[in-house]
């Protein structure tokens, strides 16, 4: 048995299968070979040798499979799907590998959130934060372009009507994504770095470690402080007046020099950002908005957003919800302290 309420090991092997093929394709890798090792990756687990040395499960495996003349890259998947096996392990070595070890990760994650087992405290019996980790370091490090939750998705879906926890979609996904912040504060990436970026829901681990890269470069600019107080205000002008879907700025309406020396840098900048998210170039979007510091601080300096005037005041409103939602293209930067 894997687990009583999930069923065998024979039909965990055939999810595998299922889900390993799907990864191999979206990575350009052999999804034919991908899906055979997911299909043999837990034999070995009835052997004697493996009944009496633990240890040796999947290493036995892929012996069993060269064996039996299964293709070097199946019985290499086998012997490394429960690769990294604790933090600053060694990851699967090819893309066939790391299909099968992130689809048997993301199958047990699926399937014990599923039933609605999660982790309390040190309690962790199927080892779900070393696998939401695993996963991660799969997919950042080797740097696949794949999401989460589409993942996860792929593993509810099938197990069938096996689950019974209606919200496992995003019990598990949230579980995985929140396991990025013990490993970047392994690294020694700051907290408020990391939150920055959560506060953004990204799902792409490369995107998520690509943003938190650039958060910590744009941290460490001398601008960077002043923005992230002017961002926290900005914030909370805009959540006070309900401000939250876009409005169009009325340039006829920008009297003051300050504020039409806002909208032209927000202007180009638009531009610039951009063109750096077509490419995910966080690290640029930051440096380049750092350049705004002396125009928001003119701005706060010298002009009253909350005019007498309701139409000025909804144009200067409009105006920072521009210059917010520049910022939050990579993260939420009014997180960030000293």
């Amino acid at each position: 048995m894997f687990q009583k309420q999930l069923g065998t090991l024979a039909e965990k092997a055939h999810r595998i299968e299922q889900i390993a093929a799907h990864i191999a394709q979206a990575i350009g890798a052999n999804s034919e070979h991908a899906a055979r090792a997911g299909l043999l990756a837990k034999t070995d687990l009835m052997t004697e040798m493996v009944m009496e040395f633990p240890d040796v499960q999947g290493v036995m495996g892929k012996y069993y499979a060269l064996h039996d003349g299964e293709p070097e890259s199946v019985a290499k998947a086998i012997a490394e799907q429960y690769m990294p096996r604790q933090s600053g392990d060694s990851l699967p070595s090819s893309d066939v590998s790391s299909a099968v070890a992130l689809a048997d990760k993301l199958d047990t994650l699926a399937g014990i959130f599923g039933i609605g087992m999660l982790p309390k405290g040190d309690k962790d019996p199927f080892a779900l934060r070393r696998a939401a980790i695993g996963v991660l370091r799969i997919i950042t490090e080797r740097g696949y372009d794949l999401d989460v939750r589409d993942l996860l998705k792929i593993a509810v879906d099938a197990y069938g009507d096996k689950l019974t926890n209606t919200d496992t979609l995003d019990n598990a996904t949230d579980f995985v994504l929140a396991r990025f912040r013990a490993m970047y504060q392994d690294r020694g990436i700051e907290t408020d770095v990391i939150q920055a970026v959560s506060a953004r829901n990204v799902s792409k681990p490369t995107d998520f470690a690509a943003r938190v890269h650039a958060v910590a470069s744009f941290k460490a600019l001398p601008q960077a402080l002043a923005l992230a107080a002017a961002n926290k205000r900005v914030a909370n002008i805009l959540a006070k007046n309900n401000i939250s879907h876009a409005i169009d700025v009325n340039e006829t309406l920008l009297n003051e020099t300050q504020e039409r020396e806002l909208f032209e840098q927000i202007t180009q900048q638009q531009t610039t950002v951009s063109a750096a998210l077509t490419t995910n170039n966080y690290t640029t979007v930051l440096s380049s908005l750092a350049t705004l510091q002396p125009a928001v601080d003119a701005f706060f300096d010298n002009i009253m957003v909350m005019s007498d005037d309701n139409a000025l005041r909804q144009n200067r409103l409009a105006l920072l919800l521009q210059l917010r939602q520049l910022f939050l293209t990579t993260a939420d930067i009014s997180v960030l302290t000293n």
